[in-house]
């Protein structure tokens, strides 16, 4: 008898939809967003943020100057409560789905670290 792996993934969502973690990201999300100027501190800090990532995975070189701009920005937006809290909310976020994602490559690495022995 086959598990229909979608319909456990379906409820995987809809776990992560309810669960603390993701209750209190929306919340603080919803918080920055209904504040127009941590709105947009926190738009330009992830414009900082996604201009470097696309340099760094595109090979370009990062100038000091822009590492030097990124910290300060990241700085700034740290000092603001609310966006301090979503950056924490985030962090917990990630934190559960790396724990699920472990969960989830189970099977895979006990069968290929079976056949390494």
């Amino acid at each position: 008898m086959s598990v229909n792996v979608y319909d456990h993934a379906n409820e995987l969502e809809r776990a992560i939809r309810q669960s603390e973690e993701f209750e209190n990201l929306k919340k603080m999300y919803d918080e920055v967003n209904s504040d127009e100027t941590a709105q947009r501190m926190f738009e330009n800090f992830r414009d900082i943020q996604l201009n470097l990532q696309q340099k760094q995975m595109s090979g370009e070189e990062i100038t000091q100057e822009e590492v030097e701009q990124a910290q300060k920005t990241a700085a700034l937006v740290q000092q603001h409560e609310k966006i301090s809290q979503l950056m924490e909310a985030e962090q917990r976020m990630s934190m559960l789905i790396t724990e699920l994602n472990k969960v989830i490559m189970k099977p895979l690495e006990e069968l290929y670290g079976s056949m390494q022995k």
